[in-house]
């Protein structure tokens, strides 16, 4: 039985017979469904260009999953902080966590989200596009949270009106310097499983401790597709695979329908991208979700588990995160 917490982390889909409105009125009821189970946490991600996803917008978009629901925490997975004036952010973070106290979580993320020149439509200057600024704008960020450094701009809301701020990563960098930080991290092995275990080890090994945290705390992010039986959660997760190779190549489109996927004519090279994604994913019946989910617990000691569930309806997506509550964990609700 998994034992540490379980949260959600979801895309707002776009699928191709559906509106963009349709899928953020998903993604409201999953908010709603995952709350009722039990999930401890439920963030959105920013990306942009991408016609898969509606989750372009996260403060936004937390800000109507709040009025939604009453406990769960909402959060970002994440903010990536060079598309945004470190100010911008501050304020519309510190507005949802004025709005919602102890609830609001900020995850932030150092790579755009998406291509060069839609990062740059964002931003509207090269400045701050390279990564190499993030550790100076994040602590600009900070400080409109702390005013620690008194300055002539006062963030309002922002000052005082701190949410969980978490440091999100795919890579070795951003874990060495949530160490040392003191901050939270939340590793992507959903779409970097390979850097998994040297970035966790960064992590623990450069930690010290700080107003926020005395010892490490570590998320570990995963694809999870849990159906009745393997085979229909292998058809499930068609959809996402096929959008995530489409991406990669330069055609990214909405999600196709489970069908589609299965009849798509993978070459040799398309199918091995396809299953070397998949490596330590979990996917299948609540059983091998069980066994693999708790592997990957064993393997990176994560103090918690985001999983992400990218399936072409939202009722396939409901059922999961039912099924990996109640056979998987347990009983959630139980269990708090």
């Amino acid at each position: 039985m998994i034992t540490v917490p379980l949260s959600v982390l979801d895309l707002a889909p776009v699928a191709k017979s559906t509106t963009v409105g349709a899928a953020l009125e998903a993604t409201t009821e999953l908010a709603r469904r995952t709350e009722e189970l039990g999930y401890h946490r439920f963030w959105v991600a920013e990306h942009h260009n991408m016609p898969a996803i509606a989750s372009s917008a996260p403060a936004v978009l937390l800000a109507h999953l709040a009025a939604n629901t009453s406990t769960i925490r909402l959060g970002s997975g994440g903010v990536m902080l060079p598309n945004h004036a470190p100010l911008v952010v501050a304020e519309q973070f510190g507005t949802l966590e004025a709005l919602h106290p102890g609830r609001i979580d900020l995850g932030i993320g150092r790579a755009p989200g998406t291509d060069q020149v839609t990062a740059l439509a964002l931003r509207r200057t090269m400045e701050g596009l390279s990564a190499e600024g993030f550790p100076r704008e994040l602590a600009d960020l900070m400080n409109y949270f702390s005013g620690e450094r008194p300055g002539q701009i006062i963030a309002t809301p922002g000052r005082g009106e701190q949410p969980a701020v978490w440091l999100l990563g795919s890579s070795g960098f951003s874990a060495q310097l949530a160490g040392l930080l003191g901050l939270p991290f939340s590793f992507a092995h959903h779409f970097s499983s390979a850097n998994t275990l040297p970035a966790l080890a960064l992590y623990r090994q450069n930690f010290r401790p700080s107003q926020w945290l005395d010892k490490p705390y570590a998320m570990v992010a995963v694809n999870a597709v849990c159906a009745d039986t393997d085979e229909r959660a292998e058809w499930l997760a068609g959809p996402s695979a096929l959008s995530f190779l489409k991406l990669r190549s330069g055609r990214p489109e909405p999600l196709s329908t489970p069908d589609e996927a299965a009849a798509y004519p993978y070459s040799e090279i398309e199918r091995e991208f396809v299953l070397q994604r998949r490596d330590g994913q979990a996917m299948g019946s609540p059983e091998t979700v069980r066994r693999q989910l708790t592997e990957l617990v064993e393997r990176t000691g994560a103090d918690e588990l985001m999983l992400t569930t990218l399936v072409y309806d939202v009722q396939d997506r409901v059922r999961s995160y039912e099924l990996i509550a109640e056979q998987v964990a347990g009983g959630l609700r139980q269990r708090a």
